[in-house]
């Protein structure tokens, strides 16, 4: 039976790497201690030089190997490592790697000195100018180094399970569902069984569904059997199973594999995107893998935190994971809650030589071979993001993806229209939308194989990078962006979906960004704040109630004190306005001029109300008009009238013998302008007849901290764990105070330590945190502190989890 034991704890590390580090006798005192996930180079929050992360490291650890190992496989594995690899056991390579975002695996049976220690060393280059994908030119992100994911051995019996594959065909209706296996073994042995287990997964217990045995003497052997009363993996109600392979001989079990795995049938056709028969417009964002300080090097919790995000609160349906495979933490987690995944080799923009574009075609390789079994993953993204066609390369990316996965489609990312399509999906980056501009190009425009499916992989992004501190035109102009793409891809039928560029801001070269070395196209920050465009995605989802003002109100934000614009996001029924506690309307969501999506932007249209007719000074036509009037200058400014705004106060000279004295005296009464009243507006969200939440817009005359963890009840297992803190500073209404960019000062209590700076910075009235445990059991807490308002205290318990074995 195999036994995992994880190797995160007790390395030790050093920035220069020197061969005399991999030797038993190498003397590590001096060497940094460190626990994995790691980084080779904390950096600063921004204005930094990516130099600093790039340098050839060293990781030493000493290992105890007991005699029990001895005639067992013991295989080492390493999930990821930035970006080259060499491995060494005491003092001999025993392999190397040349992929920083996939896994490898290398046998030390044969290596290790039983009952005695050993020393595992593995030296990093993290420098950007090797010759493997995705370098050799500039790259809009930041790719950083060290060994940032999960180190473990796998102690097995000397035959046994190399590799177990599933898919599930799914006929017309989930009665009829046949499981495919696919299984591989180390050694060939006629007394070998092979036994597998259905059971459906369920919180707290297994549901045994199916069990049969296959009589087997070869090293590989495709089995299928079929499965009834079987839950799909749906996006809404995602079906899960874990399917157990187990080798056996002689009644002895020799291995075992288990799999979470979901039934579903999932196909990009001509007119759209398929999951099990029903068509789903796909509804997405980009993700990078990087966080403030850390770069790539973050643990379990933060990986599933980043897709609860993107599902629970952008309201999302899948996720393209930019640009190259990404943590299998964070693939579980899509799996189990229902998150579409498009993932894709590394690369950007670049083609190498032969030498480059031949460890391309194995990152394909180890990529399909090693996230196979997700059913999130629909597309396998085989050509390099935005890269010229190159038939000859693409053909063998494309062939070693269907190789491996003859049943998941293919696409490759472009941003060129009429690109030679080789795969099966012509994925596509569309930046045709500027403000003005259709939210996206038609199929047809974009590539001339109209009976093949079409996806937009990016839109927005460069076209409009916002920051959460911009002023508020800006940042509504942003959002409106987003909403624009949104209903322009779903009033197209033969488009799929789109994935929208991205979902938070992350660290870049200084070819690229603001020149801080941030680039700000997320609709979140770094610290996963959301800003206003988040707001136009969590709309589309109906779970959670989103009221949302898209302006503060102030109308000194304003050029010319010209409010413009105004909208509500919601996903309501109806939203009540009222200014001055006096009802102005009720905004219906098909007040909405995006009608193709769910749940479009509302504007504002009326900030009178009945007001002016009910007050008796005019007849019913003419305070109408006057109303309409008014209620457009409030949009437009006096600089900007509309026609209409002109022929109403030309009529009211003329007809009604008003004079211009009398409609300022009517703006400022009904509208209210610079040098005027405050005015209080309060919206209410109105959902099944009941009002669900209430938003207030006032001037604000006290402040607050609001500070919240991801989670407080921390586990240290096979590694450490981690928190992620969001900060904001609020109004008595609780809403964000956007020009707020202040220090606060974080300071902690117990076994945890911050990630990070202990003096921080608002930026957009937003700012956060990462607290990470030490090794230690205990309570802890996070202390926030600025000089503009009460502090905040957040408690944490840590804990150790005794299911884990830890060398």
């Amino acid at each position: 039976m195999e036994k995992r034991i994880y190797l995160n704890k007790g390395w030790r590390f050093c920035e220069k790497y020197d061969a005399a580090i991999t030797k038993l006798d190498f003397d590590d005192s001096k060497m940094e201690e460190i626990r994995l996930p790691h980084t080779c180079k904390e950096t600063p929050f921004h204005y930094f030089d990516e130099h600093i992360y790039q340098m050839i490291s060293a990781y030493r650890k000493k290992l105890n190997v007991p005699k029990s190992w001895c005639g067992q496989s013991v295989i080492l594995t390493l999930d990821a490592v930035g970006h080259e690899s060499e491995v060494f056991l005491n003092g001999e390579k025993i392999g190397e790697h040349h992929c920083g975002y996939t896994a490898f695996s290398i046998d030390l049976s044969d290596k290790l000195r039983y009952g005695e220690e050993n020393v595992l060393t593995v030296k990093v280059d993290s420098r950007e100018s090797i010759n493997v994908p995705p370098f050799g030119y500039v790259i809009d992100y930041m790719t950083y180094g060290g060994i940032y994911r999960d180190v473990y051995l796998d102690i097995k019996n000397p035959n046994h399970l190399t590799d177990v594959f599933l898919h599930s065909e799914i006929g017309s209706n989930a009665s009829d569902v046949t499981l495919h296996s696919k299984i591989q073994m180390k050694k060939e042995d006629e007394n070998l069984l092979l036994r597998q287990y259905i059971r459906k997964k369920q919180e707290g217990d297994f549901e045994l569904l199916k069990e049969y045995t296959v009589q087997n003497q070869q090293t590989e052997i495709e089995v299928q059997c079929q499965v009834s009363n079987i839950s799909l993996w749906e996006i809404e109600n995602p079906g899960l199973y874990e399917i157990k392979t187990e080798l056996v001989k002689a009644d002895n079990v020799l291995d075992e594999k288990v799999i979470v795995f979901g039934f579903r049938k999932a196909e990009f056709l001509k007119d759209g995107f398929y999951l099990n028969n029903r068509k789903v417009k796909i509804r997405g964002l980009n993700r990078h893998q990087s966080y403030p300080y850390v770069g790539y090097a973050m643990p379990k919790s933060m990986q599933c935190m980043d897709a609860d995000i993107l599902k629970n609160e952008l309201g999302l349906n899948a996720v393209r994971t930019s640009h190259y495979p990404q943590s299998h933490y964070f693939l579980d987690r899509c799996d189990e809650i229902g998150l579409f995944v498009f993932t894709e080799m590394p690369g950007w923009q670049h083609i190498g030589n032969a030498e480059w574009k031949a460890q391309a075609v194995e990152n394909v390789k180890e990529m399909v071979i090693q996230y196979r079994n997700h059913p999130s993953i629909i597309l396998w993204g085989v050509r390099i993001n935005e890269s010229q066609d190159d038939d000859e390369f693409y053909a063998r990316t494309n062939a070693a993806a269907k190789a491996l996965d003859p049943y998941r489609q293919t696409g490759g990312v472009r941003a060129h229209k009429k690109s030679s399509l080789l795969e099966d999906v012509y994925t596509y980056n569309d930046f045709s939308h500027d403000g003005n501009t259709n939210g996206c190009e038609p199929k047809k425009n974009v590539t001339s194989n109209i009976e093949k499916p079409y996806l937009v992989s990016e839109y927005n992004g460069h076209m409009y990078p916002t920051k959460a501190f911009d002023w508020e035109e800006h940042r509504v102009e942003h959002a409106i962006r987003h909403a624009n793409v949104l209903n322009a891809v779903a009033g197209e039928e033969d488009i799929a979906g789109c994935f929208g560029w991205c979902m938070t801001d992350y660290n870049t070269h200084k070819d690229f960004g603001s020149g801080d070395r941030i680039c700000y196209h997320g609709v979140m920050d770094m610290f996963r704040n959301p800003k206003l465009a988040a707001d136009i995605y969590a709309c589309q989802q109906e779970k959670n109630t989103v009221l949302s003002l898209s302006s503060t109100m102030d109308i000194g934000e304003h050029p010319g004190c010209n409010r413009g614009k105004t909208w509500i996001y919601t996903n309501a029924d109806s939203v009540k306005m009222y200014k001055n506690d006096r009802f102005i309307k009720e905004y219906k969501r098909e007040d909405s001029c995006y009608t193709n999506m769910a749940h479009g932007p509302i504007l504002i249209d009326d900030f009178i109300g009945d007001a002016i007719v009910k007050s008796g000074e005019f007849k019913q036509k003419q305070a109408e008009e006057i109303t309409e009037a008014l209620n457009l200058t409030a949009r437009y400014g006096l600089s900007n009238l509309p026609k209409k705004v002109v022929l109403i106060a030309l009529k009211m000279m003329l007809v009604y013998r008003m004079k211009p004295t009398e409609a300022v005296v009517l703006f400022n009464r009904y509208i209210g302008d610079w040098g005027g009243t405050s005015t209080v507006y309060r919206f209410e969200a109105i959902k099944d007849g009941k009002t669900v939440q209430t938003v207030v817009k006032e001037p604000m005359t006290k402040m607050h901290l609001w500070a919240e963890a991801d989670h407080t009840s921390l586990v240290e297992d096979h590694t450490y764990d981690v928190a992620a803190v969001r900060i904001r500073v609020l109004d008595e209404n609780n809403n964000l105070l956007n020009f707020f960019h202040e220090p606060v000062t974080l300071q902690t209590e117990g076994p945890i330590e911050l990630i990070g700076d202990s003096v921080v910075s608002f930026k957009g009235g937003m700012t956060g945190t990462y607290l990470k445990t030490t090794g230690e059991e205990g309570k802890a807490a996070l202390i926030i502190k600025t000089a503009q308002a009460k502090e905040v205290r957040i408690d944490f318990t840590v804990s150790k989890s005794k299911d884990v074995t830890i060398m």
